[in-house]
């Protein structure tokens, strides 16, 4: 086990007892205070915009030493300024949010002054696990929905990246009192307690794998969860794809953050007259963004050795079974002998279906290239295969994009890019099936992390006597006319 997979509690590990008197802290400061107004809302999202501005530079290096290496700029996209988008949007949006919504009632009802709305109230508390592959972003985005709807929070963040973790403990302490957010540290049997909490709702990011103990274990308690999952997402080329542009935006997505990303593009699937010029191009979007790998400060690392030892192995694997595997190695570096655990973009052409590189989500920058003679074969080997978070469309044909879209059920879709749509706050983000459960991002995080009561207010006058026994002719004649195939 390396250092980066070691706990970050230690000695002052939360326990199941411990997790508990907080979360009951929470609720009864919440119950005593009642739903928060919009000015205290907006007043929490620029506490959490102040922490991840004015501590930018200990968040670029905490990852850093976190991964071994870690591209500082990309820190500063995806997981700073990548977190201060949501919570402004949400601070932008919380007061027409938190408006109620009126709703019709059935006639004649209104007539008389009946009316139907929907109130949207805090749930109490949430408990968010963040996961180690964007563990700024993935902790404090959350918070956007969760603050804009008046929740409180406990966050167990991942022992994985364990001065990622200890400096957001810091920084939440520094700006917040326990009874509104809460990081609860620790590693494996800290993160089992803590989904065995009676949460009002629990958001989770990460594996499938985990993701199916979680769900075992909220509901022990009823608690409603938003999964966050992953999965293989495919890439689609379609017939007649500029390839220049294509593989320009495919390989920047897999290289970003040394493709260790629950949306980034897993397999390519492209037109069997196509794929020379498809490998070729992508060879020349990665020297031309990269020129250089091992030691250039824009290449991230791999998190650790174990990880690190599993996509040699899907590549080995891979190789044994005949594929052909391509590297990217633009200034034909060594990386036998390496301060870290970098890998070079690696392309696996022909790859078989009892290949390991096939069968899981491979999370770094390792590319499986199929090729396809019609379309609607690769839209059916898409549909034998389990729903993933994201697909990507590129072509300019909208008859290709339509049927692309129309025949394959992915959590969220990016045409001509990938990744891209997660970046979107007024889009729902989430999975569809063992990618995931439920969504966030913009108005959808606010419902999510709201419960949505439906208030029924009666008319003065009795309208309901003749529903109410002894039923009698005016009953027979109501109902008689009612129960019909139309009107």
């Amino acid at each position: 086990m390396s250092a980066a997979e070691h706990t970050s509690g230690g000695a002052n590990e939360h326990t199941e007892t411990s997790i508990r008197e907080i979360l009951e802290k929470q609720r009864a400061d919440y119950l005593r205070k009642g739903p928060p107004s919009a000015e205290v809302r907006i007043e929490m999202i620029d506490r959490a915009i102040g922490l991840l501005v004015d501590h930018k530079q200990e968040i670029v290096d905490a990852l850093s030493a976190d991964f071994g290496h870690r591209s500082h700029h990309q820190t500063e996209l995806t997981d700073v300024y990548g977190s201060i988008e949501p919570l402004k949007h949400a601070k932008k949006n919380v007061r027409r949010w938190m408006r109620g919504e009126r709703r019709s009632v059935q006639f004649p009802l209104g007539l008389f002054g009946a009316s139907a709305r929907v109130e949207y109230q805090p749930l109490g508390v949430v408990g968010v696990i963040s996961p180690w592959n964007f563990p700024v972003n993935l902790t404090f985005s959350p918070l956007a929905g969760i603050f804009a709807a008046g929740n409180r929070v406990m966050i167990k963040p991942s022992e994985f990246t364990p001065a990622s973790s200890e400096l957001m403990a810091a920084m939440f302490r520094k700006a917040f009192d326990e009874t509104d957010v809460a990081v609860i540290m620790g590693g494996p049997e800290t993160g089992s307690a803590f989904t065995k909490q009676p949460f009002d709702h629990l958001l989770f990011t990460g594996a499938t794998s985990i993701g199916r103990h979680v769900m075992r274990a909220a509901a022990e308690n009823l608690v409603p969860v938003t999964l966050e999952l992953g999965g293989k997402s495919p890439v689609i080329i379609g017939q007649g794809a500029d390839m220049k542009k294509t593989t320009d935006r495919i390989m920047a997505g897999k290289m970003m953050n040394a493709g260790q990303i629950c949306l980034a593009p897993d397999y390519v699937m492209v037109p069997e007259s196509d794929q020379d010029s498809f490998v070729q191009s992508a060879t020349d979007s990665v020297q031309n963004m990269y020129a250089t790998l091992k030691f250039n400060p824009d290449y991230t690392s791999v998190i650790n050795q174990r990880h690190f030892d599993r996509l040699s192995g899907y590549i080995d694997d891979a190789k044994s079974k005949g594929a052909e595997i391509v590297e990217i190695n633009p200034a034909n570096e060594d990386f036998t002998q390496q301060p870290t655990h970098k890998i070079p973009p690696t392309l696996v052409l022909n790859p078989t279906d009892d290949m390991t590189v096939m069968q899981d989500e491979i999370f770094g920058p390792v590319m499986p290239v199929k090729t396809y003679k019609q379309l609607d074969e690769a839209v059916d080997y898409i549909n034998a295969r389990p729903r993933p978070l994201g697909l990507y469309f590129f072509g300019d044909d909208g008859e290709q994009r339509d049927r692309v879209l129309s025949r394959t059920t992915s959590g969220g879709v990016t045409v001509n890019d990938v990744v891209m749509h997660v970046s979107m706050e007024d889009l729902p983000f989430g999975g569809v099936g063992p990618s995931g459960m439920g969504s966030y991002h913009g108005r959808d995080g606010f419902k999510t992390f709201s419960h949505a009561k439906a208030i029924f207010s009666q008319a003065k006058m009795d309208l309901g006597a003749m529903l109410r026994p002894p039923y009698g002719e005016k009953f027979e004649k109501f109902i008689g006319g009612r129960i019909k195939r139309t009107g």
